[in-house]
């Protein structure tokens, strides 16, 4: 009896440290290389010493918005930037184009069920910009068949629409590369699904014909990056996986159409909530690292930042070898955008947040980070107003040299204030 009550005492106290252990320690994963010293459960930030003005795009907004994708692309050809709109509130693409100094919206396609992203390539290489759509096909969990990717060829009667991928889970990605080598444009594709997913690569076999090939079976895919990861003159393809478990994987183009796989980095923290993944050069060492951003936690019924929530680098260290450190921790970060900010030689982030502690009104939902040259980052609030922000992209919208950036709003969660659709920050340089 007495060694039956030893056991049981030893039970007990397991049952009450085992939790409180992985309470404390787990949300520390993965391992950071400076550590924020303070976490409130809301993220606040000095004031950003560059200048950023806001810009409203719109003077009214319905419903609650539904952006799911920004980007600043020369869409019509004329020299000046333009702002790519992917709205699934809307079912539409269309983009903001700047007329005698104001901003006018313009609805390129209708009827795409939740478009995730759109795409500018010239897939047919006739001197025009084709556009490809990655269709979720549902913005909500759902692992039915109800994804696409449509391909909107540019003609002189407008877009003529193709589907050159059906039949499949929500796709949140496409990416344009010549994998093969053959010449033409080839696609890797992410296909989120819930439960179910996939990363694949459309060969183009011509006259707008694809033939898939699958590199990896798993959900929550999000993002396919393509560079020329290991500098062997060859375009690869890294993608984020974020359902079931938090990885990255790196596909190595090995010639003729063949993929070699590898893990990357994996957390055993499954709720860290990768959100994307850039691929940029953040060190200026001449190859592509890459970012993510992490703060997704729309699963859960109260949606809070959490002390892991922000942004992560990935530095290239060569052969496949990626170090990863974090550099930001942003409650609910969501997206990330690099360029030069400050306009001093080195490349800095823009951030965005969906979920941080929106029942203050000075907590931020846009910053930057400002690189001081040797990839230590100081982070600097631009704006707490508006909220929900999930995609965010850096360019020169007014040609004055310096970087601006956009952000959208996806408001599915409350509180139902501060809400934007399209938002716009100009760069007015230091203070």
């Amino acid at each position: 009896m007495s060694s039956q009550k030893s056991q049981l005492i030893i039970l007990i106290v397991l049952a009450i440290t085992i939790p409180l252990l992985a309470w404390k320690f787990i949300p520390s994963l993965p391992s950071i290389r400076t550590p924020p010293t303070v976490y409130s459960g809301g993220s606040t930030y000095p004031k950003s010493r560059q200048h950023f003005k806001r810009l409203d795009l719109e003077t009214e907004i319905r419903g609650l918005p539904l952006i799911t994708n920004v980007q600043i692309v020369d869409l019509d050809s004329d020299g000046r930037p333009d702002i790519l709109v992917c709205d699934a509130q809307q079912n539409s693409v269309s983009y903001f184009k700047e007329v005698d100094g104001k901003w006018t919206e313009v609805q390129l396609i209708k009827d795409i069920p939740a478009p995730a992203h759109a795409t500018l390539v010239d897939i047919d290489q006739d001197g025009d910009q084709d556009m490809i759509v990655s269709v979720l096909g549902n913005l909500m969990p759902d692992d039915n068949v109800v994804g696409r990717v449509e391909l909107y060829e540019n003609t002189p009667q407008g877009y003529q629409r193709h589907v050159i991928l059906d039949e499949v889970r929500r796709v949140a990605d496409v990416q344009p590369g010549d994998f093969d080598g053959d010449g033409d444009i080839d696609l890797a594709v992410a296909i989120f699904g819930y439960a179910r997913g996939r990363v694949l690569w459309l060969e183009n076999r011509g006259e707008l014909q694809f033939f898939d090939h699958e590199l990896l079976n798993a959900p929550g895919t999000i993002h396919v990056p393509v560079a020329d990861f290991d500098s062997d003159g060859d375009l690869d393809i890294v993608a984020i996986v974020s359902q079931d478990e938090e990885e990255l994987w790196g596909f190595e183009n090995i010639g003729g159409g063949k993929f070699e796989s590898h893990r990357l980095w994996m957390t055993v923290n499954f709720d860290l909530g990768s959100a994307g993944l850039v691929a940029a050069d953040l060190d200026g060492d001449g190859d592509q690292d890459l970012i993510l951003p992490a703060g997704d936690n729309l699963e859960d019924l109260d949606a809070y930042p959490q002390p892991y929530h922000g942004c992560y680098w990935f530095e290239n260290r060569g052969s496949w070898d990626f170090q990863m450190a974090r550099i930001a921790d942003l409650g609910g970060t969501y997206s990330a955008a690099v360029g030069d900010l400050d306009n001093d030689g080195d490349q800095d982030i823009a951030l965005v947040s969906m979920t941080n502690n929106w029942s203050r009104t000075d907590t931020a939902s846009v910053v930057w980070l400002e690189n001081d040259g040797y990839q230590q980052f100081s982070t600097w609030q631009i704006a707490s107003d508006p909220i929900h922000l999930v995609t965010v992209a850096v360019g020169d919208l007014n040609s004055d040299g310096q970087l601006d950036i956009i952000a959208g709003g996806l408001n599915l969660r409350k509180p139902f204030q501060r809400i934007g659709r399209v938002s716009a920050w100009i760069n007015q340089g230091k203070n």
